[in-house]
């Protein structure tokens, strides 16, 4: 088994948002991959007292030690009893009815000896590669879908969009989430290597056009998670001034790869 991850923040004076980790239980039937993005509030109140990173480390603790021990568990069981592990942990000090209390996106997935079983929330991508060189993306694409101009201000997505029907979701501190993730299961046979990247990477095809999930699927294989960011990087800082492919996105994001062949 083949495992590369690379995580970097999109600035080095402030702290990565994101959290990975890998997962490869002492009892030789599988293991696991958990990436999480976590999402940056604008400025003002989250009604919480605690960072983005901090939300992200114990969301992400939580899913490792469940996705491991709990082989009887579906990933959204999973994904639910962390969410409202998490919650727990802060309850008492803070507000978490707030639409911007500590939040993230999700890729969990886990494989035994016959199935791997995925799950997708929000704008992570997790990549599927068969053994024929077929890549199927796994993607929660309802923000993708919704129109520009419902996506104007942080105040409109806040109050029409963000966890609520018609909108998009995340991992917050409702258990109750998990049940609208994308999940599935495959046989193992049909899986020679994943990818999970969250969108400070997915940028590489979905911003700056690169190539298609497939292309980035290839090129992570060959090249590299580290050559992946890297390259990334560099299509930021050329388009920093001109912003023809960002936009109003920011210069750089948080960026973070796995990379494992099974």
């Amino acid at each position: 088994m083949r495992t590369d991850l690379v995580s970097e923040p999109g600035d080095t004076s402030r702290p990565n948002e994101d959290f990975a980790g890998v997962g490869l239980p002492a009892s030789g039937q599988g293991g696991c991959v958990i990436l999480l993005d976590g999402v940056t509030p604008p400025r003002g109140g989250t009604g919480c007292l605690h960072s983005v990173p901090w939300f992200t480390a114990r969301l992400g603790g939580a899913l490792t030690e469940l996705t491991v021990s709990g082989r009887d568990l579906t990933l959204t069981e999973i994904l639910a009893r962390a969410v409202a592990r998490t919650a727990d942990a802060h309850a008492d000090t803070c507000d978490l009815s707030h639409p911007r209390t500590p939040q993230a996106t999700v890729v969990l997935t886990r494989w035994s000896a016959d199935t791997v079983e995925h799950l997708v929330l929000s704008d992570s991508v997790l990549l599927l590669g068969a053994p024929d060189g077929t890549v199927t993306p796994v993607l929660d694409d309802r923000l993708a879908r919704l129109p520009r101009s419902a996506l104007a201000t942080d105040a409109l997505i806040d109050a029409n969009l963000r966890n609520k029907e018609g909108g998009f979701f995340t991992a917050a501190a409702d258990p109750s989430v998990a049940a609208r993730a994308v999940t599935g299961t495959v046989p193992r046979r049909d899986v020679r290597a994943l990818a999970a990247l969250t969108d400070g990477v997915g940028r590489w095809t979905e911003k700056f056009h690169e190539g298609d999930w497939a292309a980035l699927f290839d090129f992570v294989a060959k090249e590299g998670a580290r050559s992946l960011v890297d390259r990334v990087r560099e299509l930021e800082t050329a388009d920093r001034e001109e912003r023809a492919f960002l936009g109003r996105s920011k210069t750089h994001d948080d960026a973070t790869v796995v990379y494992v062949e099974l």
